[in-house]
């Protein structure tokens, strides 16, 4: 940040140190390697008394010069030149830590030249013996340059002890100092042998030509098995954190591992076909086939190498932003803006978010990244995200791709840097105003409170089910929204009814045909190990979109209707549906409506691109999905998106245990499974993005947020201003807590996640309490002890005990009214606000007692009561007037 920046857009991502560095380091190791093969060959033609073998020597010692001393020579100059504009801090830390190693390298350098030169100058003017030495101290010369470039180069990858004490030669012999001599030096030695198959091949006299091949094949087959051992010895030097980076935890490094281990067996291969007698026509395009594969295998090597430095330029000391490390939590407090001494924004304005946000590009992206060019290419990587998306991606991008520098500077830069890339760069932007909500109507059946012998209630069980309409590539919420009702017989002492009589239930028409919709049964065919398949518009219980109740002991049930939020109209998230309770004459005794809300507005196009679905405002596109699937198969090293391409979905539950849909006609994982429950490994993942930003990581992806095209949250509690976290708590405690019930039996990738987690409502981790997805859930009575009104208004980390004590299982003190039955259901409790009709969410109460709030409640007892009620029979201070009016 001390330093002025060079801008290069196409060429920036370090595209001109990559291309430099690999052909000069190529050519440079040929210098050291072919230096050993001069003296040698040499030495072979004077014992031989081959004048055709010295000539030869003479001969690739001219192009050895030309290539080492030309091409190398600019290249070095090349490298250091670019460094020094394009990384000065790292440049000027090696210098000044290694000064007087530079400066002895540069005489070695010196030495090497004059000696190549005389050498070759002198070939016929010296006697052999003479000459040897000279080509000798060449050898020497050219090796202890490598000597010590090597220590240098590497105390870049491991510093080792140099970070506590600062000493040179603990920082020159650094753990992967010897590994890495040994290394080159064999490799220096097969391209030597490369070289020599290139030039033997020109030989016109055959017996000569064949003899100098097969003997060049040598320097390239021999050196092979010490060049293997310490490969493997350089790999086991490596700290085992920075093995673990290289070789298990950088996705972007697999093509160069898989590069270095193919490219070797074609190099013996070519080595063993240049020993084989072969045709001069095919020896000569196969030498230079093995040299440009050398050059391939030298380039591997180098990207691995200098990947493994990530996200440090030197490791564990300056990350690759120039930061030092000591100065990353200054540098965060105060700002990269505040901080950097060639910036024109010091503070960010709306006029300038964009310019400011390029500044901070240069600073913090442009040593790695280009923006179109073809080294790491900003502009692809960051295509799926939104601006918001991008921010909380760049916020925590380090705890995932550990390869990636923390992000140095506030959290208002991080979104000028998001705004830079995500809108200035792709023209991705976020939802800038509500959408707008279309009027539905709102049929409230009739009730003669005189003379009504029933009451019929009717509610879905949760306030939301949310859908995942991509089922051609991908399941994870498939359609299924749960209708309860209960059948109260009026009287003294009002009766449960279910037993003769008979519920029926009819959605909505413009709701009745589902699979004109989605795909959903198109694709429930093709998903691997599903044995039965239910028909169009049948939903996995067996039901469809009209038929009857079944009779389970105080309630009746309809589970997993296949309602979609889709009708000719539009997107609708709230269809309703009407009940009638018929008596064994068939005659109507009760009739009632109730929402049976669903959605599709989940918000993952926010990170990982796509357009909605339906109407710019819902639904999870094919390209969405399969971007899913892809960071999945990135991260964790599936093939979900190949899998998909080839016409067989992906169901989230096979793998992942989802005891909500535990027994629901999916094939899925158990409880037992080793990877992590479906709910921990979603929102523990999330969580490390979206930490410490309240309720806003909720409605990041839940179909919540009051601008959307659903806005789920209805009920009186998010009329009092009260949000998600509350109840839940905060993105980060929510997710510690079902990742340490994960972690209690014993999944490691719990482990891993909570690591990056910090809880907000606790001080420690320890403190939170383990919980398994929609069976431990937050408890109404937690804030309203004895039902009165709440001292507090929050409720995290005291989770129900089982199924029966959740809100939407547990009766009243009779056993027999279902709290949910007259308070509604969760995030939609009465009186509730429905963003699309302020009466959908409170037809029932407005049927039977004309206000909004819940059944019973302001003195209405007589719905069910048929005298005056004076005790609190259900529950303590229900006969209260309702306090939030």
């Amino acid at each position: 940040m001390n330093y002025p920046v060079w801008e290069l857009d196409v060429f920036g991502g370090g595209l001109f140190i990559a291309l430099i560095a690999v052909f000069h380091v190529y050519i440079s190791h040929f210098a050291v390697g072919g230096g050993l093969f001069l003296v040698l060959t040499e030495i072979k033609g004077l014992r031989a008394r081959d004048e055709g073998i010295l000539e030869y020597v003479r001969r690739h010692t001219r192009f050895f010069l030309l290539l080492t001393m030309v091409a190398g020579g600019i290249t070095g100059v090349g490298i250091w030149f670019t460094i020094a504009l394009l990384n000065p801090a790292a440049t000027s830390s090696l210098i000044h830590t290694f000064v007087f190693g530079w400066a002895t390298e540069w005489v070695f350098f010196t030495i090497e030249i004059l000696a190549l030169f005389i050498y070759y100058y002198t070939f016929d003017r010296l006697n052999s013996r003479d000459h040897l030495i000279i080509g000798w101290i060449y050898f020497g010369a050219a090796w202890m340059s490598l000597f010590i470039i090597n220590g240098i180069i590497d105390f870049m990858l491991t510093p080792g002890s140099w970070l506590e004490n600062n000493n040179f030669w603990a920082g020159f012999f650094n753990p992967t100092f010897w590994p890495a001599l040994f290394f080159r030096s064999f490799l220096a030695f097969m391209i030597a042998g490369m070289f020599g198959l290139l030039t033997s091949t020109w030989i016109r006299e055959e017996k000569l030509r064949t003899t100098m091949v097969r003997y060049c094949a040598l320097w390239l087959l021999l050196p092979f098995g010490g060049f293997l051992a310490s490969a493997w010895w350089y790999r086991r030097a490596l700290p085992p954190e920075l093995e673990q980076l290289i070789f298990q935890a950088m996705p972007e490094m697999r093509p160069f591992i898989t590069g270095f281990v193919l490219f070797s067996p074609l190099l013996i291969l070519g080595g063993l076909l240049m020993a084989a007698r072969i045709p001069t026509l095919l020896s000569r395009p196969l030498a230079a086939m093995i040299l440009i594969i050398g050059l391939m295998y030298m380039g591997t090597f180098e990207f691995l190498r200098e990947g493994g430095r990530r996200p440090y330029i030197i490791r564990d000391y300056m990350y690759s932003t120039s930061i030092l490390k000591r100065d990353l939590d200054m540098v965060k407090q105060k700002g990269v803006l505040q901080e950097a001494k060639w910036v024109s924004h010091r503070n960010i304005t709306e006029e300038n978010r964009l310019e400011a946000g390029r500044q901070l590009y240069n600073i913090l992206c442009l040593p790695c990244h280009a923006i179109g060019g073809p080294l790491n290419d900003i502009k692809p990587l960051a295509a799926p995200f939104s601006p918001s998306g991008l921010q909380s991606m760049i916020l925590s991008m380090d705890k995932i791709h550990p390869y990636m520098p923390p992000f140095a500077g506030t959290r208002e830069e991080a979104g000028a840097l998001a705004w830079y890339i995500a809108h200035g760069l792709n023209g991705r932007t976020d939802r800038t105003r509500p959408v707008a909500l279309p009027a539905a109507a709102a049929r409230v059946p009739e009730f003669d409170r005189e003379n009504a012998g029933y009451v019929l209630l009717a509610w879905s069980d949760f306030g939301m089910r949310s859908l995942t309409d991509a089922s051609a590539t991908w399941f994870m919420l498939p359609p299924g929204v749960n209708l309860e009702a209960q059948l109260i017989r009026r009287g003294e002492t009002p009766e449960v009814v279910t037993e003769g009589v008979t519920l029926h239930y009819e959605v909505d028409r413009p709701f009745s045909h589902p699979s004109t919709r989605i795909d959903f049964w198109d694709s429930l065919e093709k998903l691997p190990g599903m044995e039965t398949v239910p028909p169009p518009d049948t939903g996995l219980a067996g039901k469809g979109l009209e038929g009857t109740m079944t009779a389970e002991d105080i309630v009746f049930r309809a589970d997993l209707l296949p309602v979609v939020p889709y009708t000719d109209s539009g997107y609708m998230p709230y269809p309703q549906v009407t009940v009638r309770a018929v008596d064994e004459q068939g005659r109507v005794l009760a009739r009632t409506r109730a929402v049976l809300p669903v959605a599709t507005e989940m918000n993952c196009r926010t990170c990982h691109g796509g357009p909605w679905k339906k109407e710019d405002r819902a639904g999870i596109s094919t390209a969405t999905a399969m971007s899913v699937l892809a960071a999945h198969d990135r991260l964790s090293g599936t093939r979900l998106q190949e899998q998909a391409a080839s016409g067989q979905p992906v169901l989230c539950q096979q793998c992942h245990h989802d005891p909500l849909l535990a027994g629901k006609g999916l094939p899925q994982a158990g409880p037992d499974s080793s990877q992590l429950n479906l709910s921990a490994a979603i929102h523990g993942f999330h969580a490390i993005f979206l930490a410490d930003l309240g309720a806003k990581a909720c409605t990041q992806c839940h179909p919540a947020g009051n601008e959307g095209a659903t806005r789920a949250l209805r009920g009186i509690h998010h009329n009092l201003e009260m949000d998600c976290t509350n109840c839940h708590g905060s993105l980060s405690d929510h997710a510690l807590a079902l990742l340490k019930g994960e972690q209690e039996q014993g999944k490691a990738h719990a482990d891993e996640l909570i690591h990056h987690l910090a809880p907000e409502a606790v001080t420690g981790i320890d403190e939170i309490s383990p919980r398994q997805p929609w069976i431990n859930e937050p408890d109404c009575l937690n804030c309203h002890q004895d039902f009165q009104p709440p001292e507090t208004e929050e409720t995290f980390n005291i989770w129900t005990a089982d199924r029966d004590a959740l809100f939407r299982n547990r009766t009243d003190e009779s056993g027999q009214l279902r709290c949910i039955g007259c308070h509604n259901s969760a995030h939609a409790l009465y009186p509730a606000q429905n963003p699309y009709n302020d009466q959908l969410d409170v037809i029932q109460p407005l049927q039977y007692q004309s206000t909004p709030f819940p059944i019973g409640s302001d003195g209405s007892c007589d719905v069910c009561h048929t005298v005056e009620m004076e005790d609190e029979m259900h529950h303590p201070n229900m006969l209260r007037p309702f306090r939030n009016q």
